[in-house]
């Protein structure tokens, strides 16, 4: 154990795709603070999706600095920082680290053209089976070709390319270091090696020398560039730790360890994740691997369309209920809620495949659209907004579905993220895949894992049993029966509109494309 006694908090950032939550949390995983800085996500055509890299970078100085005067600690009480963030973000640097590109998120489509020919002609499926990245658009790997292919002038002015975590710790310590998780989220990093894969390299037409250096999850940070210490509010030598991706961190953050034992996040995307011990792939390379530590792998499908769809509700078709929510002194999402109650399971008949942003496991589909399928003149509104809740929850389904062919039969969800909230969101969930849905008592489960971490990392505690206890469900939901058998049919519908409509989406999202 370090000398650390009067160190009695740890600070989690968790860097988001639409905000960045810094968390306070003491020794004991209880959360003392919590702070959310909201940022856009820019779509200035159907197949793009940016951020500015310095907003985020702000809203995580910012967040940092806030959320420990918020929790009225002094900054000499701060053990460590230690980082969650969104995975398969791109930003083309120069040597000063000023962004050449904005940062390419996830979410970002317009490399799609590369997809098949990378999965037909260019070993695709061997690429996926070394580095656990499913060939899809959000990957690094895509993003590179696709900047090689139409800004060749860029490419050449770039002195490194780097995800938006790298960006943070670049911009704070003047070094770029990219840690074994984010690293195995780009579809560049071979899983066994835990290095660059020549491979994928070789197609993505980067070197080694212009990727950040791979870490562990553990590498420990110090010296703060100057003036962030002073804009932080901590002392310059406190331990940064490189941390790990949200996603991985929210199966340590939310104890889902055992097998059988998935967890769900449901952010602005959403996320179905069990743990290994070893590196594991899918032989239809429809879920991902990315890595913990080196016995502590994560596999599991992420869906494009979580939360963001029903912040999408809010801001597109029920402006006027938020509204009427807010003058009620309501949260505006706790009052679509509380109108998507008064409409049936199945929201008789209304169907809703919630494409918009394209969509990742198990259908890999970067084209796919978004559709509300059996619309009659009998649904009004309420029937809208539950039925686009419900479709969140049937994507979650079929990634299970795929995930329990890998990992066996679900046994229990950790549910975790935005969604965790709701109360009638979970218990959606719990009957469409007939199974219990347990929720912690703080669902900031990437922020606890990043915490967990941060102790392990400066030898706090030994490994990951010794805070099992951090882990405390308080609230169990089990499946109704008759909601369920409802789901069940609506499910197997819901997958044959998907199916019948595979190849329009391809001809509409070219017709988008072309008039965008």
């Amino acid at each position: 154990m370090t000398d650390t006694a009067s160190k009695r908090y740890v600070i989690a950032a968790d860097l988001g795709t639409t905000s960045t939550k810094t968390l306070v949390i003491d020794r004991e995983g209880r959360v003392v603070a919590s702070h959310s800085i909201e940022y856009p996500l820019y779509t200035p055509t159907p197949d793009r999706a940016e951020q500015d890299p310095q907003e985020i970078f702000a809203a995580v100085v910012r967040g940092i600095r806030d959320v420990v005067a918020k929790a009225g600690i002094l900054g000499s009480e701060v053990l460590c920082v230690s980082f969650s963030s969104a995975m398969h973000s791109l930003i083309a640097v120069d040597r000063d680290f000023n962004p050449l590109t904005p940062c390419i998120t996830w979410a970002d489509n317009r490399s799609v053209e590369f997809v098949k020919p990378l999965k037909e002609e260019r070993n695709g499926l061997g690429i996926y089976r070394n580095t656990g990245t499913p060939i899809h658009p959000m990957s690094p790997l895509l993003k590179l070709m696709w900047l090689n292919r139409y800004e060749p002038e860029l490419v050449a002015r770039t002195y490194k390319f780097i995800g938006i975590k790298e960006f943070v710790f670049a911009k704070l310590f003047g070094q770029c270091v990219i840690d074994y998780s984010l690293a195995s989220a780009t579809g560049l990093f071979n899983l066994r090696r835990l290095d660059w894969d020549e491979e994928a390299l070789g197609v993505a037409g980067v070197s080694k020398e212009q990727l950040s250096e791979p870490v562990p999850t553990t590498r420990i940070m110090q010296g703060l560039l100057s003036p962030y210490a002073t804009d932080l509010g901590l002392p310059s030598d406190t331990p940064f730790v490189v941390g790990a991706s949200d996603g991985v961190l929210a199966n340590l953050g939310g104890g889902a360890f055992e097998q059988g034992v998935y967890a769900v996040t449901i952010g602005t995307s959403g996320a179905v994740r069990g743990t290994v011990n070893e590196p594991l792939t899918d032989p239809q390379g429809r879920l991902f691997c990315y890595a913990l530590k080196e016995d502590f792998w994560v596999v599991g499908g992420a869906i494009n369309n979580g939360g963001i769809m029903f912040r999408w509700v809010r801001d597109q078709l029920a402006t006027q209920e938020a509204e009427e929510g807010r003058k009620r002194g309501l949260d505006p999402y706790d009052y679509l809620t509380e109108l998507a109650s008064q409409v049936t399971a199945g929201s008789d008949g209304l169907i809703f495949l919630p494409l918009l942003a394209g969509e990742r496991a198990p259908y890999w589909n970067a084209n796919a659209r978004g559709v509300f399928f059996g619309l009659s003149l009998f649904h009004d509104k309420k029937h809208m907004i539950r039925s686009v809740l419900e479709g969140v929850v049937y994507r979650i389904h079929s990634v299970a579905l795929a995930l329990e062919e890998l990992g066996g039969r679900t046994k229990e969800i950790r549910a975790s993220g935005g969604f965790a909230r709701s109360p009638f969101w979970r218990q959606i969930m719990a009957d469409t895949l007939g199974t219990p849905v347990t929720v912690p008592d703080s669902i900031e489960s990437s922020g606890l894992g990043a915490a967990q971490l941060g102790l392990l990392a400066l030898g706090e505690i030994r490994d990951f049993s010794s805070i099992h206890d951090w882990v405390r469900s308080t609230v169990r939901h089990e499946p109704d029966a008759v909601n369920h058998a409802v789901y069940r049919e609506l499910t197997t519908i819901y997958t044959q509109v998907y199916y019948q409509l595979k190849e329009q989406f391809d001809a509409i999202a070219a017709f988008q494309k072309r008039h965008s």
